[in-house]
Order: structure tokens, then C-alpha cells, then sequence
């Protein structure tokens, strides 16, 4: 994004889409504060995990959504846009989905169900 931002109108970029999930935290180290010292938003893409991810049948997911009485998928929306500078891009096949993943919109999650799935879920080491 630096070397972006040196070229001319690379400032003019309107995102940043990068792979961002509860179970892939990675850009937490030093591209999401970036972004978010510069005031560009990031689109998530693969929010709910990607293909094969295990990260929706996680019970402490389960149970969070449980208490708020929607799905797991958005409970991990809810946690991806929490912040307010990400932007999250779910795939959907059907009405039925896309209903599912708008719920995360007026979904708010309290501090402490917060820090548990940041707890259960923690930034990688490497």
C-alpha cells in the first residue's frame, strides 16, 4: 500500500480487498492499522472462512448465536464488521443466505462476546 500511495494518483485507491476472517487475522498486524491511519476502508472477502473452513460449526460461534438468535454466519459478520473499517463481501446462493448474512448488520456484539471469540480465535504468531 506504501509503494502504492508513491505512485501517481495511487492515493485515488478507493479499498483495499483482502482475504479477513476470524480464523485469518493476519492484516491485524500491520495492514488493517494502516488502513485504517489512512481512512481506507478493507473489503473482506471469504468473511465466513472460504471453502472448506470449519470456522461456522465452531460452538462458541454456536452458542453466541444461540443468544442472540441468529446464525453462526452472522455472528462471524458481526465480528468482521464490528470495527467499522471493514466492509465484508460473504457469498451467497441463495435469498435464504443473503437474509441469514444481512442479520449481521443490526447485530451488536457485546465486549465480552467479543473478547471470547478473539480469545478462541487469537492473532497467529507468525
Amino acid at each position: 500500500m506504501e509503494d502504492l500511495f508513491h505512485i501517481p494518483q495511487g492515493d485515488r485507491c478507493a479499498t483495499n480487498q483482502v482475504l479477513y476472517n476470524l480464523g485469518d487475522r493476519s492484516i491485524e498486524r500491520d495492514l488493517l492499522p494502516w488502513c485504517e491511519r489512512h481512512s481506507m476502508p478493507v473489503m473482506a472477502y471469504s468473511p465466513l472462512g472460504g471453502p472448506g473452513a470449519s470456522l461456522l460449526g465452531d460452538p462458541i460461534l454456536g452458542r453466541i448465536a444461540a443468544a442472540h438468535a441468529c446464525s453462526a454466519a452472522a455472528v462471524v459478520l458481526a465480528w468482521t464488521i464490528h470495527g467499522g473499517n471493514v466492509i465484508a463481501i460473504p457469498e451467497s446462493g441463495s435469498m435464504a443466505h443473503v437474509k441469514e448474512n444481512a442479520v449481521a448488520l443490526s447485530l451488536t456484539l457485546t465486549p465480552q462476546e467479543l473478547q471470547t471469540l478473539d480469545a478462541a480465535h487469537p492473532l497467529s504468531g507468525r
